[in-house]
């Protein structure tokens, strides 16, 4: 298993555990969306470089994209927490800037 891999899943249960937390443990967040953005847009880099094809980068963005939705609808069951929009919206325009760059980076 290669260091990507490592690094994704790490990544992802540490997003997936801070979304995920009732609301009264964590500090004001300032910079919300922009913490959305880097997180999403730092997965979608992850798994641009475990790609090894346009497909399956298609496919990990995608995943991507779910995950966060699902996140997002999760969020509706934790104390002090709903679903957001402009969350998902953060999300999505992290993933698809990573999306950019690493195709910029890998396929051209």
């Amino acid at each position: 298993m290669h260091w990507e891999w490592f690094v994704f899943l790490f990544a992802a249960l540490a997003i997936s555990a801070g979304c995920l937390v009732p609301a009264r443990w964590l500090p004001p967040l300032r910079h919300d969306k922009l913490l959305h953005f880097l997180a999403f847009g730092g997965l979608a880099l992850l798994a641009g470089r475990i790609a090894q094809t346009v497909a399956e980068q298609a496919m990990w963005l995608i995943g991507l994209v779910v995950a966060g939705l699902a996140i997002e609808i999760l969020q509706n069951l934790v104390p002090g927490r709903k679903f957001c929009w402009r969350d998902m919206a953060a999300n999505v325009a992290g993933i698809g800037a990573a999306a950019v760059i690493t195709t910029l980076i890998t396929f051209v």
